[in-house]
Parts: C-alpha cells; sequence; structure tokens
C-alpha cells in the first residue's frame, strides 16, 4: 500500500467535524423519510462514488418488515396566549419520533401524559422513539415540564398540531461506498445515520467514516477492498443483510461498526461473539502499537449493530469501536450529546484507532483453501508417488496439509504458523507453493 498524498488527521477530521455540527446535525431524520435521504445525499456530494440504495416500505427482511416512510414538516403544542411553548423548529428531539399526525385541542392533563422528559437530568431534552407502535408526544426538559404543570391551570386548554404522514409506498435507504483494492477480500465499515442531532451516538461514527474514505481513498493501491456503508441502526442493517449476505460471508474478512466515537473519555471497544476474527485480533493490536488503554465491554452487554452482524447464521467477523459506549455515559440520548462533548480531539483518537485497525487488516495474508475437501497433492509434486515409511516429502507434506486445514479465510499467517508449529518463514513459504500450485489464494 502506497500513499500519494499529505495531509493530516486533523486536517481531515476537521472538515468532517464542521460539516455535521453546523449541517448534518440541522436535518430532523429517522430510520426512513426525506431527512435520511437529505443527509446521504450530502455525504455523496464529496464521495460521488456513493451508492444511495432503497428499499420499499413494507417489504419482508427477515424476520422484519421495512417500515413506512416516516416525514414530518412541523410539531408544536401552542397555549391560551396563542404562544407556541414547545416547537420542533427549535430543536429536533422535541418531537417523540415515528409520532402520528394529530391536530386538536386537548386539556393540561392529558398534554402532560404525552410530556417525556428525565427527572434525573432537568437539563436535557430526551431522544425517544416509537417506531412500531402508534403513538404521539414531545419530549422537553424537566424543567420546562414542571414549569408547564406550575403555570397552567387545570381547565386550560392547549393545541397540538403535529403534521407528520405515513407512506406504506415509501422507502428505507441506506448508501454504500466501495473503494476496490487488488483481493476481493473486503473490510467492511459500518455507522448508522437515524439519530437526529446525536452527536457521538451518531454523527461522530458519520464523521470518522467520511474521514476514513477520504484517507484511503488517495492511496493509489489497496491490498484489500473497503466497504463502507451508513444505515438506519438496527432495521438498516438488517436489510442491508437481507441483501448482501451470501456475498458478504465470501468475502468478508474483517468489519468495524464505528458509533460513539467521538468524545474525549476513555476508548472501548466489543468483540466479535467468540473473539477469535481477524477484526478483534487487529483491533487490539491496534490499541497495543498505539499504547491505548481500552475498556472491552462483554459482548453480553451489545445494543448497536454488532447484534445484527453477529446473529447466529450472520456470524460475520466484525466488531464495534467506541469512545464511551452507548448507553455508559451521561449524555447519552439526549441534548447534551452535543459537539461539547464530542471533540475534535476526541474524534482524531477515535478515528487513529478505526485506521490503525484497519491497515493491520490491509497487511495481512488470510489465506483461503481452493479445493474442496483434502485435494490430491500427488498430481502436483507434492506428495511421493511411492509410498516410504521415512519420506522426507511425505513429512513436507505433512506440513503442507495442515496449513490447508487452517486456510479457511479466518486466520492470517502469523496465527497459521503458532497453530502449525511452524516459524513464520517456513510458513510463508508453504503458502508462496500452495498459492503457486493454486491451492490457496
Amino acid at each position: 500500500m502506497r500513499k500519494n498524498f499529505n495531509f493530516s488527521d486533523k486536517k481531515i477530521i476537521s472538515d468532517y467535524y464542521n460539516l455535521a455540527k453546523t449541517e448534518l446535525s440541522q436535518i430532523n431524520r429517522s430510520i426512513t423519510g426525506k431527512g435520511t435521504l437529505k443527509l446521504l445525499n450530502i455525504i455523496k456530494k464529496d464521495f460521488k462514488d456513493l451508492k444511495i440504495c432503497k428499499i420499499r416500505s413494507g417489504e419482508k427482511i427477515f424476520d422484519w418488515k421495512v417500515p413506512s416512510e416516516w416525514n414530518v414538516s412541523a410539531a408544536y403544542v401552542v397555549d391560551k396566549y396563542d404562544k407556541k411553548i414547545i416547537n420542533l423548529d427549535n430543536n429536533n428531539l422535541h418531537l417523540l419520533g415515528y409520532s402520528m399526525p394529530i391536530n386538536k385541542i386537548i386539556s393540561k392533563r392529558k398534554l402532560i401524559t404525552h410530556l417525556y422528559s428525565l427527572p434525573n437530568q432537568p437539563n436535557a431534552i430526551p431522544y425517544l422513539t416509537s417506531y412500531y407502535q402508534k403513538n404521539w408526544g414531545f419530549c422537553v426538559t424537566d424543567k420546562q415540564k414542571k414549569n408547564i404543570i406550575k403555570k397552567y391551570n387545570s381547565i386550560d386548554k392547549f393545541k397540538v398540531v403535529i403534521n407528520s404522514s405515513f407512506n406504506n409506498q415509501g422507502y428505507l435507504n441506506y448508501g454504500e461506498l466501495l473503494l476496490k483494492g487488488k483481493s476481493k477480500q473486503e473490510i467492511l465499515i459500518s455507522t448508522y445515520i437515524c439519530h437526529p442531532s446525536m452527536a457521538n451516538d451518531e454523527l461522530s461514527g458519520t464523521i470518522a467514516s467520511m474521514s476514513l474514505i477520504k484517507y484511503y481513498k488517495n492511496f493509489k493501491e489497496l491490498n484489500k477492498s473497503l466497504r463502507f456503508i451508513f444505515v438506519p441502526e438496527t432495521i438498516g442493517s438488517i436489510a442491508y443483510l437481507s441483501k448482501n449476505l451470501n456475498y458478504l460471508k465470501s468475502n468478508l474478512i474483517a468489519g468495524y461498526n464505528l458509533t460513539c466515537i467521538g468524545d474525549e473519555k476513555k476508548h472501548s471497544c466489543m468483540l466479535s461473539k467468540y473473539r477469535n476474527t481477524q477484526a478483534d485480533y487487529s483491533l487490539m493490536e491496534a490499541y497495543k502499537k498505539l499504547n491505548i488503554k481500552y475498556k472491552e465491554y462483554n459482548f453480553l452487554k451489545r445494543g448497536s449493530d454488532e447484534r445484527q452482524f453477529n446473529s447466529p447464521g450472520i456470524d460475520l467477523p466484525i466488531a464495534s469501536i467506541f469512545r464511551s459506549k452507548y448507553g455508559e455515559f451521561p449524555e447519552y440520548h439526549t441534548s447534551l450529546d452535543n459537539f461539547e462533548l464530542v471533540t475534535k480531539k476526541g474524534l482524531i483518537g477515535g478515528f487513529k484507532v478505526a485506521k490503525t485497525a484497519i491497515n493491520l487488516v490491509l497487511k495481512k495474508i488470510i489465506p483461503i483453501n481452493l479445493v474442496l475437501c483434502e485435494p490430491q497433492m500427488g498430481k502436483r509434486g507434492l506428495y511421493p508417488m511411492v509410498s516410504k515409511k521415512d519420506n522426507t516429502l511425505k513429512k513436507i507434506t505433512r506440513h503442507y496439509m495442515n496449513f490447508l486445514q487452517y486456510s479457511d479465510g479466518k486466520n492470517d499467517l502469523e496465527i497459521i504458523s503458532k497453530i502449525i508449529n511452524l516459524d513464520k518463514n517456513m510458513t510463508l513459504k508453504i503458502y508462496n507453493i500452495l498459492k503457486k500450485h493454486k491451492l490457496v489464494a
């Protein structure tokens, strides 16, 4: 791999940090709808090769169905003084995600039952959704909710307007970009694009992914291909897998889910289900190489798209990279998850971990056996045609067969050398011999 450019990690991150802070964070988006499509089109301005794909609402994807496309143009609450006391225009977290349309006069008591707040975080607006059950509501700070309770009396009325729509002929959109390498072997980088205004829980992954694309796009050549996807969380990764699973199983050797990667707190990660993939080994090696102390979360505490990638029958070699893990920091899923929490310095740290892990995977030789069952070695001159008790070629053939036994696309040369108890140079020599005879690729 050779680079033909000269720009710093700081410069790459800075450009996309500013874009996310000033533009991407302002888009009201969800798992479907115009906002998600708008964000993808902004990414496409920088990366013309980004394919924006769509799956129609109602289509069955494994055990799920793509939900109706949801859009909202306005949402507010008006008090008796004709003042908008809650307004989606002021903060796109104010509306309960996927709220159904409403336009009516309601009582104070009724309004309060549809207001959501966090008593333990009185200055935070919570991020809440109701994707799969019809509902409506507004999210406010607990101070704001208490002020409404105190300021208005029980007979006061409020006008509630939610101009939303559900289109069962709509689409779920996601983005995909391939940087083609010399090998068919691929590394997948996934992040999600459905959380409005969540700087760490969403936009940090988008910033890091865009920065990685820019970084690797300027390589003269890549040993392996890099595939980037920008999907709505959960339903988007399920939809993507339903369309691409067979291909991924044949070509994917490692991958990373990027989320909550932009604060300045401790680095952390979640390895794949059994902690035995190239993604796991390379990520742990990256932390060691960068001299970073990190926390590894048990897979039983999964909660992002690593759930889908590691599901039974899917079983892809994908780990997740965080700074603070989702659900583990107080700002999570609130208006406090903003660009005071997410910094350029924090993002550079997360970006370096992801970049280093990817670089390590790119350099690894990961052989794949090309012959089903045991190959006929004799016709290739790799096994004696006359069997003798003490035959040197027969002993060497044992090394060949051991090498082939572990050439399943999961082990690199270093791992194979340890398993079959040969030094690295001898293992590399065997690899080249077997490759010459078209037994491995």
